[in-house]
């Protein structure tokens, strides 16, 4: 089995688990490819048939799977150098949360032998794509959001106003902090923090939820995961942010227009049969737990 490892270098906590994992996978007789801002920091601990790859560069599609070493956080760049290829993707957690990479970094070898054994299924989970439309009568294509896409004033002391259409067809003007817009798959991330609902990763949907809205009956709405939504963003600063995913963009305010749909690609996680999204769910938020003792 051919197999790519990501892991982010400032990521001290998670050198040693991705050596660990390099480890087991030679003793299992697969070829490995780590990134080469990994490489360059563990070189001398590294067997010689350990070989590199550019995250800057497409992954060779014949690679039959990707490890992501890290938090959620190195799982969604993961996610963003196998975007467009056949290559699924498993997450070992080293950080915090980890409702992307699931799989504690204690039960490597484990989560190796079920992968050996076929024990998972693999899940696709949607993107959005964003497109962004200047007032010169330019677009800009910023890519796709596995998470969410978020925008948001850029200073501490006013609201700016999202005037939001669904398929053409006008929503709601939100007067808020900002707007999030969810996949599935980020439903359990910035959006859960502001009320938002969760939704199973199977769910064609997606969910717009505001942040701190002005008038106080504005609530998260789930819609067709296919709708085409166009935000008109509105500020008294001169620009505003946009968010996708951990990606940070400075617009400029009353002149642009956002438009996002459901992405023709999709990410391919893998999901061990332990591992469950409704295991996930109970053991990440606690569900069933008497926390009071």
């Amino acid at each position: 089995m051919k197999v790519a490892i990501y892991g982010q270098p400032y990521r001290t906590s998670s050198l040693d688990y991705i050596v660990q994992l390099i480890d087991l996978l030679i003793d299992g007789n697969h070829e490995i490819l780590l990134v080469n801002s990994v490489y360059k920091i563990l070189d001398s601990k590294l067997p010689p048939e350990v070989k590199t790859y550019s995250s800057s560069k497409p992954l060779d599609n014949n690679t039959d799977i990707m490890f992501s070493v890290g938090g959620d956080g190195t799982m969604l760049r993961a996610s963003g150098i196998i975007q467009g290829t056949d290559i699924p993707v498993i997450g070992i957690n080293t950080g915090r949360m980890g409702f992307l990479a699931n799989v504690h970094k204690e039960e490597m070898a484990e989560a190796l032998e079920m992968l050996n054994n076929k024990q998972y299924n693999i899940n696709k989970r949607a993107l959005i794509h964003v497109k962004v439309d200047y007032k010169n009568g330019t677009q800009k294509d910023f890519g796709h959001a596995l998470n969410e896409v978020t925008v948001g004033r850029k200073n501490l002391t006013s609201m700016i106003s999202i005037k939001t259409y669904l398929n053409g067809k006008y929503l709601n003007t939100y007067w808020a902090d900002g707007l999030i817009v969810s996949t599935p798959t980020g439903s359990t991330g910035y959006s859960l923090s502001c009320d938002g609902p969760i939704i199973t990763p199977n769910v064609e949907a997606m969910v717009i939820t505001p942040i701190a809205p002005h008038n106080l009956s504005i609530r998260p709405l789930v819609i067709q995961g296919d709708s085409e939504i166009t935000l008109e963003v509105s500020s008294r600063e001169d620009e505003y942010l946009m968010s996708i995913d951990s990606r940070v963009e400075s617009l400029p305010g009353n002149t642009t227009i956002i438009n996002l749909k459901k992405s023709d690609t999709c990410i391919k996680m893998i999901e061990l049969d332990n591992h469950h999204f409704l295991n996930t769910l109970r053991e990440k938020l606690l569900w069933g737990k008497d926390i009071r003792h």
